[in-house]
């Protein structure tokens, strides 16, 4: 059986992958507190890529893109759902878990990308449209989700356009996205203008002056701008590059995405070196092991949704998992 010591001792080994002996010692006792609150609470940690390692590793129960999150807390005994990610991730989790008590550990954690559209506009869009199916990545908020046909994330965008069998799509919010899924499927897609404040800081020069001094493989994130994606020898959601990495170990890579993502996969990778022409995302980091901490003690950061707007949201999801 497992002791604590045995557990502790294979998360500092863990973490020494990517951060230094006297900051893993610091957190522990924080740590270590959160963990018990979690049995108190009969709570469980659910992570997104691209949370520190502490957050991550330290305390989640599972780590992955925002689907596989919400995913993990449907199929969860716990009672009580802790999300550390941001509000849009937080609001899908409740609403495919609306009997589970749902926490954001930061009011701040907003999404930049989310935030670019609201659901007037997207009725606005369909009223000059009609009849042609819209789709929504799951980067947005409930309301928004409320006005569309069927969702879609970076990693099934393919799959969920291809499978509506139809020449032309709206898709929202993301423009990068949008423009790839277009060129993978020969689908006529109309596209909203929002874009991640972190994917579009990357530059296509830097990114080949990075390639050609190292030779790193480079991966992408589709929401990067098409002549980022170009210069990437793969693109695809974080799943998919996590899967890539574990499957071809290149020695050098790049990851065109948010900067935690490779401190995660280090850890599971150790002997890829990692460069860093990556982006921090202001609200990814605002979830903190105290927030975690605090979340957990007091209840607060409840996510909430209006029955009747949750119902309509959770149909264009539903038709996510139907055709994905």
């Amino acid at each position: 059986m497992n002791t604590v010591p045995d557990r502790d001792a294979a998360l500092r080994a863990r973490l020494a992958r990517v951060l230094p002996p006297a900051e893993i010692a610091l957190a522990a006792p924080l740590i270590e507190r959160i963990q018990a609150l979690k049995a108190e609470r009969d709570a469980a940690v659910v992570a997104h890529n691209y949370q520190v390692p502490l957050v991550s590793a330290g305390v989640a129960d599972f780590t992955g893109d925002s689907l596989a999150m919400a995913e993990f807390a449907l199929a969860s005994p716990a009672r009580t759902i802790v999300v550390c990610g941001v509000r849009f991730m937080a609001e899908t989790v409740k609403l495919l878990c609306p009997d589970k008590c749902v926490l954001l550990p930061s009011s701040e954690a907003g999404c930049s990308l989310a935030d670019s559209i609201s659901a007037a506009s997207v009725r606005g869009i369909r009223e000059c449209l009609p009849g042609v199916p819209a789709v929504a990545y799951v980067n947005t908020s409930a309301a928004v989700k409320a006005e569309v046909d069927v969702c879609c994330t970076s990693a099934n965008a393919l799959r969920i356009v291809r499978a509506l069998g139809v020449p032309r799509v709206i898709m929202l919010p993301d423009q990068h996205l949008a423009g790839y899924v277009a060129r993978e499927t020969g689908v006529d897609v109309i596209a909203w203008g929002g874009q991640c404040e972190v994917h579009t800081r990357f530059r296509p020069a830097e990114i080949r002056s990075y390639r050609e001094s190292s030779g790193a493989t480079v991966l992408a994130h589709p929401e990067c701008p098409e002549e980022v994606q170009a210069e990437a020898d793969f693109v695809g959601s974080t799943g998919a590059m996590a899967a890539y990495l574990r499957e071809r170990r290149p020695p050098r890579a790049m990851l065109l995405t948010e900067c935690a993502m490779a401190d995660n996969i280090a850890m599971e990778c150790p002997q890829i070196t990692f460069l860093r022409p990556c982006n921090l995302c202001r609200h990814m980091k605002a979830t903190t092991l105290e927030r975690v901490a605090a979340a957990l003690q007091t209840l607060t950061g409840a996510i909430e949704i209006d029955p009747a707007l949750a119902e309509r949201a959770r149909a264009p999801l539903a038709r996510m998992l139907e055709l994905a």
